[in-house]
């Protein structure tokens, strides 16, 4: 696995991207792909699954569930299951779902009510979040590897740069 990191996004296109793969770190590609699809102004449903996970993966790593509940990234709870599922991460999803339902919301799960139950005092909420954490941190699933797997059989509705 190459040690090389590729320092952001430079304008270049989708299949640019993908054929980095090999000469830089997954985990710097995806990231070059969050920063392309944010510059876009419209994007496909395959495009916000890829936002939706970096997001993911991003906040959860900075500051556990809590911080992708109430952060911006909030935006992506009523998809980020379904994300997650499309790349073949079944676990996480799984995850996941369990720190949606942690949160004791009833109804559709939208980002106002997800970010205010995160950022309640609730005893019981803290604990169901940061358990989930915690199975995050253990699971071994390919998060980066598999999401970039992804991009390539959806590279026709994930398009960024010029192509």
């Amino acid at each position: 696995m190459p040690d090389d990191f590729l320092e952001g996004y430079n304008g270049q296109s989708t299949e640019d991207l993908l054929a980095l793969e090999g000469q830089y770190r997954i985990d710097s590609l995806v990231l070059a792909f969050e920063q392309a699809l944010q510059q876009k102004t419209s994007r496909s449903h395959e495009e916000q699954f890829v936002l939706a996970i970096e997001a993911l993966e991003r906040e959860v790593n900075n500051g556990g569930y809590s911080q992708f509940f109430t952060n911006s990234s909030n935006e992506y709870v009523g998809i980020i299951v379904q994300a997650l599922h499309a790349i073949d991460c079944p676990k996480t999803a799984a995850i996941t779902n369990d720190a949606l339902a942690g949160l004791n919301l009833h109804g559709p799960v939208s980002p106002a009510s997800a970010e205010a139950t995160a950022l309640s005092d609730d005893h019981n909420v803290e604990q169901a979040l940061a358990a989930c954490d915690d199975r995050y941190f253990s699971d071994d699933e390919p998060i980066a590897d598999r999401l970039v797997a992804w991009i390539k059989n959806n590279a026709a509705r994930i398009r960024v740069g010029a192509a």
